[in-house]
């Protein structure tokens, strides 16, 4: 789908500091896990972290096969915009009464058929947090047709190239912003926002000179 910019969202946020630094960075979300991982957080860590993010930032709560339990115990946090999981996990989310915007996630695996989600969707690899990029180009008719967040291995050096195959609504970004696994590193962030946006500026160039090649007589 065509858009003026493409989103930012850094996932595994882990504390205040890095909630900060990205959003001094200039992300339009950040993602706070609550699923099996070295960047779980807990919801009273959770809570720390959403009272330093200001109000135009979203904050997504991302899951992976929660029980009603671990949902419940997150629906009490304040200001999370999306819940993101499996999309098989979407009735436990209705089971437990959580009425928050659900961001499906669609995993690419290797040689097989890429399932097509609803209007909006985040795509990455079999692997969550793994670093393991996904095919952009089998994504890129996904993207033609949705909003796609495209996840997966993404860093400071080929956010812009991915950019360019796929054209999605947004980037996700974990593993590809640390010095360490779940310690994110400002100065990453910054290079990671900074790629983004000189590859929509090179998108808006190229789709300029595009024009005006067709308005020349």
């Amino acid at each position: 789908m065509n858009q003026q910019r493409t989103r930012v969202k850094v996932c595994g946020i882990t504390s205040e500091q890095a909630a900060l630094q990205a959003v001094a960075a200039g992300v339009d979300a950040i993602g706070l896990v609550f699923a099996e991982s070295v960047r779980r957080v807990t919801p009273e860590q959770a809570a720390a972290i959403i009272a330093v993010v200001p109000p135009l930032v979203s904050i997504v709560a991302v899951f992976r096969h929660p029980t009603i339990e671990d949902v419940k115990a997150v629906m009490r946090l304040e200001r999370l915009t999306l819940m993101q999981s499996d999309e098989a996990d979407a009735g436990v989310f209705a089971a437990a009464g959580w009425r928050v915007a659900f961001l499906p996630v669609v995993r690419v695996v290797s040689g097989a058929a890429i399932p097509l989600a609803g209007p909006a969707c985040l795509v990455e690899g079999a692997r969550s947090g793994a670093g393991e990029t996904v095919d952009w180009a089998a994504v890129a008719p996904i993207a033609a047709s949705r909003r796609v967040i495209l996840a997966g291995g993404l860093t400071p050096r080929n956010v812009a190239e991915a950019i360019a195959t796929v054209r999605p609504f947004g980037v996700d970004v974990s593993s590809g912003v640390e010095c360490s696994p779940g310690v994110k590193d400002a100065g990453l962030i910054c290079a990671f926002v900074e790629a983004v946006r000189w590859a929509d500026a090179e998108l808006a160039r190229q789709a300029e000179r595009s024009k005006a090649d067709k308005e020349s007589p």
